[in-house]
Parts: C-alpha cells; sequence; structure tokens
C-alpha cells in the first residue's frame, strides 16, 4: 500500500502537497511504473477536485493519460486529455494548455495515424508555447510537426520544422529531444538518399537512448529500432534491416507485455468507477435530505393523492383521444404525401431555375463574345476608330450587359452555396493596381482622384481567391466613383498582424461623396435596392454591394459602413491570406509559364458560330498562331486523323454533336492533344463534367486573351515534357 505523508481520506491538501503528488506519478510513469503513477494521480486527482483547482485537476488529468497512451489505450488517453483540457481552458495558464494540445497531436501523431488532426492540435499548442517563449518547448512541438508530416511522407513539409528545432535542441540537455531529432533526420535523409547520413543521424540516436536507461528512453529505441530497419530495407541492406527488426520486436515485447498493460486497464476502470461514484455519492446525499424532509412532511400526502388524481385524469384523457388521434394520423399521412409531391415540384422548379439561369447567360454571353471581339477588331485594324465615341459606347454597352448578365449569375450562385474560394498565389499592389488602372475612366467622368495606400509591411506574395477579392473592390470602387464628384476615392491596406503564417489585412475605400442617410445604411446590401439615381450615369441591377458582403463573408469577414450626408462613406473589411513560403513556392512552381517565349503554335478551333469563329481565329493570329477552324465535332475528328495539333480549342453548345461527347471520340481515338472547352457556360456548371470527359481547361467567352494565350503555352510545354518522359 503506497504511502501519502500519513494524511487521512477526509484531510483536504495543500496546493504545493497536491503539486508534489501530480510530479511523484510522473516520476512512475517515465519509469513506466503504471499501476503506482495511476494510483497516485487518482488521489491527486480527488484532492484537486476537493480543491476546486482547475489547473491542478487539468495537470491530473494530464498525467492519467499519458498513462494510458504509454500503453495503447488511446481512446481512454483521448477522453482524459479532453477532460483535462475543458478544465486548463478555464485557467489562465498557458503552459498546461501548451502540453494537453501537444500531447492530443501526439496522439493522433504517432498512434491514431491521423496526421492532419495532428497538426491541427500541434498548430494550436504553437499559440501558447508562443506566449510562453521557452525554446526547448518550441523545439519539442517543431519536433512533433516533423514527425506528422513524414508519416504522412510529406517530407518537404516536415523539413523546415525539424531544422528550425535542431539548433535549440543540440544545446540542450534534453535525451528525449535529441533521440526524436537524430531519427527524423535519418528518416529524412534516408527519403533523400543520402544513405551514409541517415545512417550516421540513426547511430547517433541509439547513442543517446543508451545514455540513460528508464524503461520511458527504452521506448524511443523501440521506435529507433524499426525506423533503422526501413532504412537498410530502402538502402537493399537486408542483413542489418533483419538484425535491427529483431531488435525493434524483442524491445516491444519487452516493454508492452500483457502484465502491465493489464494492470494499466485495471487501475483505469478503477478511475472511472471513482469518478462515477463521487456523483452518485453526490446525487444520494442529496435525494437522502430530500426523502427525509418528505417523511417529517404530511404534505406528502397530499401530494401522492394529487399526483394519483392526475395519473387518472391523464389516462381518461388518452383513451378519450385516442380515435381523434387516428384521424389526426390519417391526416398527417395525407399532408406528408401532399408535402413530398410538393418536394419534388419545388426540387423541379429549382432545376429549372438553375436550367434556365444557365441557359440564358450562355445565350447572352454567346453574341456578346462576338460583339466585344468585332469592337476590338475595327479598333486593332483601324486606328482611326480607336477614339470614336460610337466604337467606345458599343464596347462598354457590351461590357455593362456582361457585367449585368454576371451579377445575376453570382448572385444565383451564393444563393445556391455554389462558390468556392480557389486558392492561387498573387501580388496585392500588382491586383489593386490593376483595379485602379482599370477604373480610371469613370474617375475621369466625375473629375474624382483615386488613390492607393498599402501598409510595406503587407507580403509580396499571398495565397488567396484573387478573382473573387478583385470583384470586391470593383464593386466598391466603382460603387465609391460613381457617387462622388469632384473628389477623392482612397483604397487603404493596413497588415493588423501576422499569426501562424496568416496576413490579417484591414481593406478601407474611402470616398468623400454624397454619403448614405444612417436609417439608409444597412439598405446598400439588399438585392435590387437603389438609394440614389442619376439621371447622367447607368445605376446597375442594384446586386454590387450585395455580392460584395456575400463574398465577404464567403472569405469569413464581415463588412462595415460608417457614412455622413454629404461628408463621405469608409467601407471595411478584414481578410486573412496565407503567407507560407513553401506552400506558395509550391503553388508557384506550378504556373511558371514562359509567355514571350518565341514560338508559333497550331491550334484547332471548333465552333460553329461563324462570328465567334472570325473573333477567335482574329485572337489567336495576334499571337501568330497557326489556327485551323472545323465547324463541328465530326469535322475535327476528321482533321484530327491528317493532322496534328498543340492545342484543340472546343466549343460545348454545338450541333449534330456537343463537345463533351466530341472530345470522347478523340480520347477514345487515343489522342492525348490538350483540350480546352472554350464555351460561354458558366465555368463552375461545366469544371466536373470536362474533367470527367478528360478536358484538360475551361475558359469562359468572353476573356482575355492573354488569359487564353497562357493556357496553350502551359498545356503545350506539359505535353512536351510528358512526351519527352515517356521516350
Amino acid at each position: 500500500m503506497i504511502s501519502f505523508w500519513g494524511y487521512t481520506q477526509d484531510s483536504v491538501r495543500t496546493d504545493k502537497e497536491i503539486a508534489a503528488l501530480i510530479k511523484q506519478a510522473g516520476r512512475h510513469l517515465m519509469n513506466l511504473e503504471s499501476e503506482q503513477s495511476l494510483m497516485i494521480a487518482k488521489r491527486a486527482l480527488a484532492e484537486a477536485l476537493k480543491a476546486e483547482d482547475d489547473l491542478l485537476i487539468a495537470k491530473s488529468y494530464n498525467v492519467i493519460a499519458l498513462n494510458f497512451e504509454e500503453f495503447s489505450d488511446y481512446e481512454k488517453a483521448i477522453d482524459f486529455y479532453n477532460k483535462g483540457l475543458a478544465y486548463a481552458m478555464k485557467t489562465d495558464n498557458d503552459t498546461i494548455k501548451d502540453w494537453l494540445h501537444n500531447n492530443l497531436g501526439n496522439v493522433y501523431a504517432f498512434r491514431k495515424r491521423d496526421s492532419k488532426k495532428a497538426i491541427e492540435y500541434y498548430k494550436k499548442s504553437l499559440i501558447y508555447s508562443n506566449r510562453i517563449d521557452t525554446p526547448i518547448e518550441k523545439a519539442y512541438l517543431d519536433l512533433n510537426i516533423a514527425s506528422a508530416y513524414f508519416s504522412d511522407e510529406q517530407y518537404k513539409a516536415g523539413y523546415p520544422y525539424l531544422k528550425r528545432a535542431e539548433k535549440t535542441v543540440l544545446e540542450s540537455d534534453e535525451v528525449e529531444a535529441k533521440i526524436s531529432m537524430y531519427s527524423l533526420l535519418g528518416s529524412y535523409y534516408t527519403y533523400t538518399k543520402e544513405y551514409d547520413k541517415a545512417e550516421k543521424s540513426f547511430k547517433q540516436s541509439l547513442y543517446y537512448c543508451n545514455q540513460d536507461k528508464p524503461e520511458l528512453v527504452e521506448t524511443h529505441a523501440v521506435e529507433v529500432y524499426d525506423d533503422f530497419a526501413t532504412h537498410y530495407f530502402k538502402r537493399g541492406d537486408y542483413k542489418n534491416a533483419y538484425l535491427y527488426l529483431d531488435k525493434y520486436n524483442t524491445q516491444k515485447d519487452k516493454i508492452y507485455n500483457d502484465e502491465r498493460t493489464n494492470t494499466t486497464k485495471f487501475a483505469g476502470l478503477q478511475i472511472e468507477l471513482d469518478e462515477s461514484k463521487r456523483q452518485i455519492d453526490k446525487i444520494e446525499s442529496e435525494n437522502f435530505k430530500f426523502q427525509r424532509s418528505l417523511k417529517q412532511s404530511k404534505v406528502i400526502v397530499f401530494l401522492f393523492i394529487a399526483i394519483l388524481a392526475i395519473l387518472l385524469l391523464y389516462v381518461y384523457t388518452l383513451f378519450k383521444s385516442y380515435k381523434r388521434r387516428i384521424k389526426i394520423n390519417s391526416e398527417l399521412k395525407a399532408a406528408n404525401e401532399a408535402l413530398f409531391v410538393a418536394k419534388i415540384q419545388a426540387e423541379e422548379a429549382s432545376r429549372l431555375k438553375e436550367q434556365f439561369i444557365s441557359t440564358v447567360t450562355h445565350e447572352l454571353r454567346t453574341p456578346l463574345y462576338g460583339v466585344v471581339g468585332i469592337t476590338d477588331l475595327l479598333t486593332d485594324e483601324h486606328k482611326e476608330l480607336k477614339d470614336s465615341k460610337y466604337i467606345n459606347s458599343l464596347r462598354f454597352s457590351a461590357k455593362y450587359l456582361l457585367s449585368l448578365v454576371n451579377d445575376i449569375l453570382q448572385v444565383y450562385k451564393i444563393e445556391e452555396k455554389k462558390i468556392t474560394l480557389e486558392n492561387s498565389v498573387f501580388n496585392l499592389s500588382d491586383e489593386l493596381n490593376s483595379i485602379v488602372e482599370s477604373v480610371q475612366f469613370l474617375a475621369v467622368k466625375n473629375n474624382n482622384k483615386l488613390k492607393l495606400d498599402l501598409d510595406p509591411n503587407i507580403p509580396e506574395f499571398l495565397i488567396g481567391d484573387k478573382v473573387r477579392l478583385s470583384q470586391i473592390f470593383m464593386n466598391l470602387i466603382t460603387n465609391s466613383l460613381k457617387f462622388t464628384d469632384n473628389g477623392t476615392v482612397k483604397v487603404v491596406a493596413k497588415q493588423l498582424r501576422l499569426e501562424d503564417a496568416f496576413s490579417f489585412i484591414e481593406f478601407k475605400v474611402i470616398d468623400n461623396g454624397i454619403g448614405i442617410k444612417k436609417e439608409n445604411q444597412q439598405k446598400v446590401f439588399e438585392k435590387f435596392v437603389q438609394l440614389e439615381r442619376r439621371a447622367d450615369d447607368y445605376q446597375g441591377t442594384g446586386l454590387g454591394l450585395p455580392i460584395v458582403k456575400q463574398l465577404v463573408e464567403i472569405f469569413g469577414g464581415t463588412i462595415e459602413i460608417e457614412s455622413e450626408e454629404n461628408v463621405g462613406t469608409t467601407m471595411t473589411f478584414t481578410l486573412a491570406f496565407d503567407t507560407d513560403e513553401q506552400h506558395r513556392n509550391e503553388m508557384l512552381q506550378n504556373l511558371e509559364v514562359d509567355f514571350y517565349e518565341e514560338r508559333t503554335y497550331k491550334i484547332l478551333v471548333v465552333e460553329d458560330n461563324k462570328i465567334n469563329q472570325i473573333v477567335t481565329k482574329k485572337i489567336l493570329d495576334v499571337r501568330h498562331f497557326e489556327s485551323t477552324i472545323a465547324n463541328d465535332g465530326y469535322e475535327a475528328v476528321e482533321i484530327l486523323e491528317k493532322e496534328t495539333f498543340d492545342v484543340i480549342l472546343m466549343d460545348i453548345n454545338m450541333p449534330k454533336i456537343d463537345g463533351f461527347e466530341t472530345t470522347k471520340l478523340i480520347r477514345d481515338k487515343g489522342i492525348e492533344t490538350p483540350i480546352i472547352a472554350l464555351t460561354a457556360f458558366d465555368r463552375g456548371d461545366i469544371l466536373e463534367k470536362a474533367m470527367q470527359y478528360k478536358m484538360n481547361e475551361v475558359v469562359v467567352k468572353p476573356f482575355e486573351p492573354n488569359q487564353l494565350y497562357k493556357k496553350i503555352i502551359a498545356l503545350s510545354k506539359s505535353k512536351t515534357e510528358d512526351v519527352k518522359e515517356s521516350t
């Protein structure tokens, strides 16, 4: 029987004494003396609960969970870690929060093999670790994150964390950290096929395993033996591989024997029973007081009679309503059948609505592609028409109609929750400058100055959905310019903080225009609302600001408005963008295109619309691309049987055979030429189907020519590299 310094069962210990119990339990755990560790931790937990000390309760649960984790009862370990975390979050102690998040990460990383969830907990731990600012704690966390990435064979992602921990670990006396670091280095060098470095690292790890002999260090040796065996297998040295595999099995059997595991499970069950008993004792005590009070009162007789009368009345009511219930059930059944029919009709109506919107936008975009394209061709071929007010009016009207179509489609997709953010690498300064330049004509029209104020602390490259961000700014800036005369519109971007590789940026669009009355300020975010009408300007659909609000919310932010009549308006919102350097570099490698390469590309254009044929061919001619026109899918297949092309531009909506079926015929013939769907349908509506039919990309008409050029060059290069690899 373990002595606890002679205290009686009912004595309430001080905080120092309870903390000493927790440390004692931890020492037993280090030597894998599970029964002693759990018994002392149980006593510490009981005393901490008596003292109502949240910090000590959390620490007690942490030690208990560590015992279960060490002997493979991971579900109970997770349960106790979460109990400890619930108490820890009531305190202001960042250290225990750091431990518990880190330990939960360990369970998911090394036990449950769920690296994604492990990294989630490690990142939460990192928040508290940064507050504590203890170098060795940060080093352990970096080692854990690296190990989680390595377990998924994401060595490039994990290696920076390993290197960041290396200096701190080498300067410390932490044997466990050195064992882990050298073992991870060995695994990394095995991956990079630097086998000599790998072997040296594993031997260094085993060297530290032999510096100390408590059983907890021996458990690390087990993992090192396993990794060392894997290293030799990859190297082809099977003799040493089997030697270390045998050491791994021998050491594992030595530590994780049935007797200690059963002892742990029994002790754990006792803890759970004790917790239940405490709750039951409390309930029984309160119930006993209540019963004794009832027996001493004559009111109990009255209550019994009253309850009996109520029960009899209830039974009578049930009997009375039996037939009525049958009738109600029959009516409900009929109502459910009617609701089911209504549901089918609603779903059909929704499908028809989606089909209608898709068809209308396609039918409008198709002629608009021709109008915009022919307008550009006229100004290119007849330079004297470049400043013609009629040509400019025609171009403006076409683009205005296109913006209305896009606004309607955008609102529909947001309402149907069909918009998802797409990540790409972009430079915020370049994007905002491009937007400012594109709306300068509107600034000049109303004699306004358009200014841009960017915080130099904002990272050069951000990762996020730049297209949706551009839509937000286009709507906000054009809205401010339209309702400001002889004034200034200012766009401000300021970095508020950099947290866990995320840059939190506050954006403002400020104008000194006509302003908005206070009672109308929230109405501007409602669809189709237009508070001010100007006789000399178009008014749009009233969808711009509602789209802005919904897009900001999709980004995870909120937009606020400050305005005063005849003073001006300020729109403010804050968004977070990923700035992780490794993630950025991987995305940039996938996007690199030599746009200015001097080469002639051979393009097959499959298009039935004569005007669109002219426009597309002229766009390709500008870049000196050689193009061939096919009027339908069957003609395209015939041409491909005789000629080869770098890229195929495929219209979707064609007579005889559509673009999807044409692509299927091409692929069935073994032709691997990259295919770009050139369509007036919305990208999101056809992207999945396009990929199913083995198309390579989707470009929506009307489009910017440079966008098409880049995709042609990128797909052509990809095809050329694939051919080289196959040969």
